[in-house]
């Protein structure tokens, strides 16, 4: 278990150069359609915890979809395993840095490397949107919450802590919590 959650992790942070939001359709796929460690379910919710808290997504996803599996020992294994690649590439490149400084291909690499990445996260937001706004029926109020912190984002420029804060508020009203 312990080496399952590792190398599926060096996939995750290797394709995804670090589990930013890139990492998002490779924790999907391996973690809840490959291996079934998460439901759905947990890994929306995993997805907004990882966002709020400190840190790297792709490490905040490994500790909790690891330690969800096998503990805090899962949570270790699959946190070095998403570093891993990022470290050994870092090390790699700086070591080369000045040969490939001024190199061509690595510009088209990196030009070809954003759409991409913009794609996948594009993809993810739509798989999670159906979860959370459409599962059963649209939800008014949770598309209402996430309009507003769009707008609070976009045209008032408003903090990024503080939309976050709105938004657990008026969840917790919304949804009957408080």
């Amino acid at each position: 278990m312990l080496l399952d959650l590792f190398l599926c992790f060096v996939q995750v942070g290797l394709f995804s150069i670090g589990g930013g939001y890139a990492a998002m359709p490779m924790i999907q796929a391996k973690a809840v359609e490959h291996y079934h460690w998460l439901t759905m379910g947990e890994f929306t919710d995993l997805m907004t915890i990882a966002e709020m808290t400190p840190g790297s997504l792709g490490v905040n996803c490994a500790t909790f979809a690891g330690t969800q599996t096998a503990g805090v020992l899962g949570g270790t294994a699959a946190v070095m395993g998403v570093l891993t690649p990022t470290l050994t590439l870092t090390l790699v490149a700086a070591l080369f840095f000045q040969k490939f400084r001024e190199s061509k291909v690595m510009l088209y690499i990196m030009r070809a490397v954003k759409p991409i990445c913009v794609g996948m996260i594009f993809a993810v937001l739509i798989t999670l949107s159906g979860s959370t706004y459409f599962a059963e029926g649209i939800s008014w109020a949770g598309l209402g919450i996430g309009l507003l912190c769009f707008w609070l984002l976009r045209k008032k420029k408003m903090a990024i802590p503080k939309v976050i804060g709105i938004a657990a508020v008026l969840g917790l009203v919304c949804f009957g919590v408080l």
